[in-house]
């Protein structure tokens, strides 16, 4: 399974119950999350509940997979950095989430994802028009839910997490556009993930700080703890995307490679030269010419991740995992935080870069 563990020996920790930490933000946002979505006209309502796995397609009340909840984890847990309680970060917890899943609802349509979490995706049950209403209605919801505060640090907050949400949006833009192109380099790519999802995590990372109060030394810091994350984590994604197991994921086997993607295992199995990265080269270019493409056997997409390994892919996107989760630890040492706190950002991180979805 293409777990990656830390890129060396850590010192040894607190320990820290990360299955807690996800828990505590997906409990305190989920409320202030569903009233949200209330407040959406029929039947963007009842689509929105669907996508957040809280009914099911006929309607009845289901208890979907919602998720990891990093990011809400993340903007509670920065809210205490400042000393606050962490239900401070509650309406930040519940902005980037909103964000987050108007992405996703986009997302899927663009990229003609059936599955999402076990089941299928909105645009697959309800129409690709109420997958792009629902997403322009959750991003939105996410501005309202933080202006609605009416205070100083609410109006930070919102300009942060629009500027962030600009960037996701450039980020998925260029992955379109990667998609129609025979070569990326290793540096497009990772400017296009920082995008796509360093830059959300980044704002998670730092939004209950500035709700808390935090000037922007403090935010700035958070914010590159959360961006690196965010380039640990998606580098992981790329690995779940082409080799992740498809039981844990909910995706197609070899997701990435059907769709074409520049994910990082393939941009940089290309970059290294070689044998294999010049076969690699050569299928891949044919691919994109091919009429049949859609109807590839499992033995040829296999063969293709297995050209990308050999060529050492699967081995350069772990250690940047690797590299970007050390980067993301050391900007937490800019920040006076209180102990335990810093150990549940370093825990969260962990956490980010070994597991198998």
């Amino acid at each position: 399974m293409p777990t990656v563990p830390p890129a060396s020996t850590p010192a040894p920790r607190a320990a820290v119950d990360v299955t807690a930490l996800l828990e505590r933000g997906r409990t305190l946002a989920t409320p202030v999350l569903r009233a949200a979505v209330d407040r959406l006209a029929s039947p963007m309502d009842t689509v929105a509940a669907y996508h957040f796995g809280w009914i099911d397609a006929a309607g009845n009340p289901a208890d979907g997979d919602g998720g990891k909840a990093v990011r809400p984890a993340l903007a509670v847990l920065s809210a205490e950095v400042t000393g606050a309680a962490p239900e401070v970060g509650i309406p930040g917890a519940v902005a980037v989430e909103l964000v987050h899943n108007f992405s996703l609802l986009h997302d899927d349509l663009m990229d003609g994802d059936e599955q999402r979490r076990h089941r299928d995706t909105v645009w697959k049950v309800h129409g690709p028009a109420q997958a792009i209403l629902v997403g322009d209605a959750l991003f939105a919801l996410a501005n309202e839910i933080l202006l609605e505060l009416g205070t100083v640090e609410a109006g930070r907050a919102t300009r942060r997490l629009t500027t962030a949400t600009r960037a996701l949006i450039d980020g998925q833009a260029q992955d379109i556009s990667y998609e129609h192109r025979d070569r990326v380099t290793v540096e497009e790519c990772l400017e296009m993930e920082g995008n796509k999802t360093g830059a959300l995590l980044a704002a998670s990372s730092s939004i209950g700080a500035v709700l808390g109060g935090a000037d922007d030394a403090t935010a700035d810091a958070l914010e590159r703890y959360g961006y690196h994350l965010g380039l640990a984590f998606q580098a992981v994604d790329d690995l779940l995307g082409i080799w992740g197991d498809p039981e844990a994921t909910g995706k197609q086997t070899w997701s990435d490679l059907r769709q074409r993607k520049k994910s990082l295992p393939v941009v940089a199995a290309l970059a290294a030269g070689g044998p294999a990265s010049e076969q690699l080269g050569e299928i891949l270019a044919a691919d994109a010419k091919s009429s049949d493409f859609e109807n590839f056997s499992e033995e040829e997409f296999a063969a293709r991740a297995a050209l990308i390994e050999q060529a050492g892919g699967r081995d350069w996107t772990a250690g940047e995992a690797r590299r970007q989760h050390t980067i993301a630890i050391e900007a937490l040492d800019a920040v006076d935080m209180p102990g335990r706190v810093r150990e549940a950002f370093t825990a969260l991180a962990d956490f980010v870069v070994v597991r198998k979805r």
